[in-house]
């Protein structure tokens, strides 16, 4: 049997890698059609500080794109290094959007970027600005490819077991591209990478305002920031609550680890706003919730139940059972491919295959497993419930501040002025880190929570890794954390300094004018306070 130390530094490597890469997805997701909109800004009015705010964000934007392409690629090679089994199992399934992605989106979005920072003065401003959107389009196409792989592992539709081959195989390539998990998880993603996107312009731009530099940029800048932050986190919560109404359906066992919910409620379910889950005694103290709240967001129904923590032990319990009948007669069947009364009788619960390939976690003969292995296969199957409570509340309480921080940006973007408006420019400035910390956790509920499974209810993690030994996985993974952690210190140097210059290509940055400054002395731009200088 594969070792629980290979199968941890496996899922640990991976998950570093992929946590590092994120840092800088979000951040091109959401700089990329912001540069779209100023620099159609400066198309439609002929205004040179729209061209000076594209450049200026295009630069930041650069820089992170690099940083994201550097740690993305390492990610594709682990599936063939770490996870050969995962790979043989459903890359027929899993490669095909990975492969378009890299031949149309991935080259789509480096031949614009060039164009983009070289064709300033080569293209027309309608040719410059096709070229930014299609950068644009680019980066956007790429995540919609790499999200359909990521919604196929979380609810593999399009897909089926051949008998024949011993490996997943693609029934329906238009059922996985048009999967509901894919739109819903494509779309929730992307806002919530142009969420990141708006916050990092907003926060600068107000801590400029707050130095008193570069006013006119940054006062734009928040203004277009703030209310496309707005429009897209309401985009983003409203997609949320899609995900979770499909998580409800198709993987109940981590909403029910995302609520605490140890026991089946009467329909509708309560929401819970606080509780100190207890999973040793599977209980939950000093809960506080909004009655029925779940159920409508789970069910979108006053009269359907959603199952709790012990009601879904039970019935996966049953599954595995099942699924130790399908292991049994898939072995028999390849002892004998041309039984056809046997291949029916394995067809008949082909679909909880992937339930008893649990046992296998605990026994190398599943069709001997004993009830207490096949109770522990089937507690393995929820979640930990209290990283991932806190965690869905981490992240929903950041994404509800970056959500008040453009309400006040856009407030104050319009207006100019308002009470106190240096304490909201802090605010804003203290909220960039959040979308961030949302991004991540989020990704962790997402992937922690389909555990134990790679594919979800198909192929568990333990039968997914490589044959490597610990010492490959921890030599490996030395090595990335070390390089990782030197991009990521690159990034934030280059960031910093490119922020600090400005957007002035040369030259120290416009200094702050004092009371006593003499009349010829710079004005504030239109529409800024004078205090913000």
């Amino acid at each position: 049997m594969i070792t629980e130390q290979l199968v941890d530094l496996s899922r640990l490597q991976f998950a570093l890698t992929a946590m590092y890469h994120y840092l800088f997805v979000p951040l091109t997701l959401g700089l990329s059609f912001l540069l779209v909109i100023m620099e159609g800004c400066y198309v439609a009015t002929g205004r040179e500080i729209y061209r000076d705010m594209t450049r200026f964000w295009g630069k930041l934007f650069g820089i992170n794109f690099a940083m994201g392409v550097a740690t993305g690629i390492t990610m594709e090679f682990q599936f063939g290094t770490n996870w050969a089994y995962y790979s043989h199992y459903v890359g027929d399934i899993f490669g095909a959007p990975l492969a378009i992605e890299g031949l149309m989106a991935f080259f789509l979005e480096s031949t614009f970027i060039g164009l983009f920072f070289f064709g300033w003065k080569r293209l027309s401003k309608g040719g410059h600005l096709a070229a930014t959107f299609l950068m644009a389009l680019g980066s956007n196409l790429s995540a919609l490819w790499i999200l359909i792989a990521n919604a196929w592992m979380q609810y593999p539709a399009g897909s089926a077991f051949s008998d024949l081959t011993m490996r997943m195989e693609m029934t329906d390539f238009w059922a996985v591209v048009t999967s509901p998990w894919a739109q819903a998880k494509f779309m929730h993603t992307i806002n919530a990478g142009y969420m990141t996107g708006a916050v990092f312009v907003c926060a600068i731009s107000a801590w400029y305002l707050l130095r008193g530099r570069h006013t006119e940029l940054a006062h734009r800048s928040l203004r277009i920031g703030s209310t496309f932050g707005l429009i897209v986190t309401l985009c983003t919560f409203w997609m949320g609550d899609q995900s979770a109404y499909l998580v409800a359906q198709n993987q109940p066992e981590k909403l029910a680890s995302m609520e605490a919910m140890w026991e089946t409620h009467e329909a509708p379910a309560p929401l819970s706003l606080f509780a100190l889950p207890d999973e040793e005694a599977q209980l939950n103290r000093a809960e506080i919730g909004i009655p029925g709240l779940l159920g409508l967001m789970g069910t979108r129904s006053l009269d359907e139940q959603l199952p709790g923590i012990r009601d879904l032990i039970a019935r996966n319990e049953q599954r595995i059972r099942t699924g130790q009948q399908a292991v049994s007669l898939l072995e028999q069947l390849r002892q004998d491919p041309a039984n056809d009364e046997l291949r029916d009788r394995f067809n008949a619960v082909k679909s909880e295959l992937g339930y008893g390939l649990l046992l296998r976690r605990y026994t190398d003969k599943v069709s001997d497993a004993t009830p207490e292995q096949i109770s522990q296969a089937a507690r393995s199957t929820i979640p930990a419930v209290v990283p991932m409570y806190w965690s869905f509340r981490l992240m929903i309480g950041a994404g509800c501040l970056c959500l008040l921080a453009f309400i006040l940006g856009s407030w104050y973007g319009i207006r100019g002025s308002i009470p106190c408006r240096s304490c909201v420019l802090l605010f804003i400035v203290c909220c960039l880190p959040l979308p961030w910390i949302a991004c991540e956790i989020g990704w962790f509920v997402t992937e922690y929570g389909r555990q134990p499974w790679s594919i979800y209810g198909i192929l568990p993690v333990h039968l997914s890794v490589s044959g490597l030994s610990v010492g490959d996985l921890v030599g490996s993974l030395s090595g990335f954390i070390g390089l990782y952690t030197l991009l990521l210190i690159a990034e934030i140097w280059l960031m910093i300094r490119t922020v600090r210059r400005g957007p002035s290509d040369g030259g120290p940055a416009p200094q702050p004018a004092s009371a006593t400054q003499p009349a010829s002395a710079p004005q504030p731009a239109p529409g800024t306070a004078a205090s913000d200088r």
